[in-house]
């Protein structure tokens, strides 16, 4: 069967599965469910209420750690010395240098979660999530590593002379032909993430976020401001022209860069991650070092309240069974945000590690490896520790102490880290998560852009990649008209049918895996 006729059916099959089961899968497969608190608990096994995702990931990180001997310890100053250039060489195959490559996968994977997630973490599960945050970092770098890896092994060249890798070709070409249907569904789901997780919601965070700072300044009777309610696409949204103005720059701006193919992609997130970064990082050191009086408490704090949060109080289910009940939401929320923040195990930065210039396919995996620290080590540590050290985190509106993880919009975790910022620097902290918000969703948008052109040549060949650049500009546009709840949960459903397919094929390549990095490491 053709992989076109093939995309078909899958497509078939997803459409129907979204439309009639979507929200229910997203329910099982992402959200810590309230009804562990149900009068059956006692009798339950709780367990059984963990969403499978956190445990196929997380599962498959720790494996994979102890299966290639802990790489995020052991070649981590490795993978610092390739990003640096030291093994550079213009002549190796592929399209964009190793920094360029690990910029292109950030650009995608330091987004508004960073931003947003962290707070909702919080939000939810108190400060001790982000230490389940951090430990979930840690086994994800392993995933990482594994997956880019085999991306580079198993890449192939286009007819257009252009690197084309990823799962898809991983599974093809590393399980075998009969495997085929595998990689089909993948790059399916990839197609559908695309559009949604890595487009509409960060077109529509970004539009909403602007629309509220210019709205502060020009007050709401301002004729660009006025909202109408209006029908669009099967949703109520409250459009006014000033949203139709930001939809069209964004637009205009992904459009002007993604029509460019993958090396104008790899040029702009270049200069644009290590500047979006640096924003951010620096005035979140500043919040921080301003208020150092308060750091080793809010340390103490993330510690302790990573094993003893604040127990449930519900004489249903006594004082031991609502402490552990903390404890596991506190965990959850930790590790399903960590999971979220490094796209671990996903296989989307995979795609874009995949066009590194490099020989050795490990080389650029440990240049992979980078990404975790980089993204949750530090950027998701800093935004916490602001919340922490502003005394934001205790609010009522901050921490409600309750077992409801079910929020999917993340505008209101943008609200809360604004709201932290503000606190720290009064006269300009909420325009920089604003900023902040604007260079990461565009730079998200941009690599996610990629990932979907990568699935799109996969199953229609490169004569169908023209058509899917000028969809996914259209769709700029469109997302930031959208009102998005449901849109989030097709997107997350569709994730996780998207890293399914990547998982299996880490797990049946490790063998594989272990000995190209055996080999790899008697050389260097």
């Amino acid at each position: 069967m053709s992989k076109i006729k093939l995309s078909a059916i899958i497509f078939s099959i997803i459409g129907i599965v979204l439309a009639t089961q979507g929200v229910h899968f997203y329910d099982s497969a992402w959200v810590f469910p309230a009804n562990l608190l149900s009068d059956n608990f006692k009798t339950s096994f709780p367990l059984s209420g963990v969403p499978f995702m956190v445990v196929a990931l997380l599962g498959t990180g720790i494996y994979m750690t102890f299966k290639l001997g802990f790489p995020q310890l052991r070649r981590i100053l490795h993978g610092i010395r390739v990003t640096k250039g030291d093994y550079d060489n213009i002549e190796d195959e592929g399209d964009l240098n190793h920094f360029k490559a690990l910029s292109t996968a950030l650009a995608a994977t330091v987004g508004i979660g960073n931003i947003a997630g962290v707070a909702i973490a919080i939000y939810y599960g108190g400060p001790g999530a982000l230490f389940w945050m951090w430990i979930t970092a840690f086994f994800g770098t392993a995933l990482k590593y594994a997956e880019c890896t085999l991306a580079l092994e198993y890449r192939e060249t286009d007819t257009l002379g252009n690197t084309a890798g990823g799962p898809m070709y991983t599974i093809e070409n590393g399980l075998g032909p009969k495997w085929r249907w595998l990689a089909a569904t993948f790059a399916c789901f990839a197609i559908i993430c695309s559009f949604f997780t890595g487009n509409a919601i960060q077109s529509n965070t970004l539009t909403q976020q602007l629309y509220a700072q210019i709205l502060s300044v020009t007050g709401p009777d301002n004729a660009l401001m006025v909202t109408n309610s209006i029908s669009f696409l099967g949703s109520e949204s409250n459009i006014s022209i000033m949203h139709v103005i930001i939809g069209l720059t964004c637009a205009s701006i992904v459009g002007s860069v993604i029509l460019g193919g993958i090396k104008r992609i790899g040029n702009v997130t270049s200069y644009l991650v290590p500047i979006m970064a640096t924003i951010y990082v620096f005035c979140a050191l500043f919040i921080i070092i301003s208020n150092y009086e308060q750091v080793g408490e809010s340390f103490n704090t993330i510690f302790t309240m990573a094993f003893n949060p604040p127990s449930i109080k519900d004489p249903v289910i006594g004082i031991a069974a609502g402490a552990f009940i903390s404890f596991l939401n506190t965990m959850m929320m930790g590790v399903k945000r960590g999971l979220f923040s490094s796209e671990s195990g996903q296989g989307s930065a995979a795609i874009a590690h995949s066009t590194a210039k490099t020989p050795y396919a490990v080389r650029e995996g440990v240049v992979a490896l980078l990404e975790p620290y980089i993204d949750t080590i530090i950027i998701c540590t800093l935004t916490g520790l602001v919340i922490m050290v502003t005394n934001s985190w205790h609010l009522t509106e901050f921490y409600s102490q309750r077992i409801d993880p079910s929020i999917t919009d993340l505008k209101e975790g943008v609200l809360l880290t604004s709201h932290a910022f503000g606190i720290g620097m009064p006269s300009i902290g909420a325009q920089v998560v604003t900023i902040a918000v604007v260079l990461f969703a565009l730079s998200t948008a941009i690599s996610w852009s990629f990932y979907g052109d990568r699935a799109t040549e996969y199953l229609f060949g490169t004569g169908a990649i023209p058509t899917y650049r000028y969809c996914y500009v259209f769709m700029v546009f469109v997302g930031s008209m959208l009102t998005l709840e449901q849109v989030w949960i097709f997107g997350d459903a569709a994730l996780a049918f998207m890293t399914f397919p990547n998982l299996i094929a880490i797990i049946l390549l490790s063998n594989k895996l272990k000995d190209l990095s055996n080999e790899y490491f008697e050389k260097y």
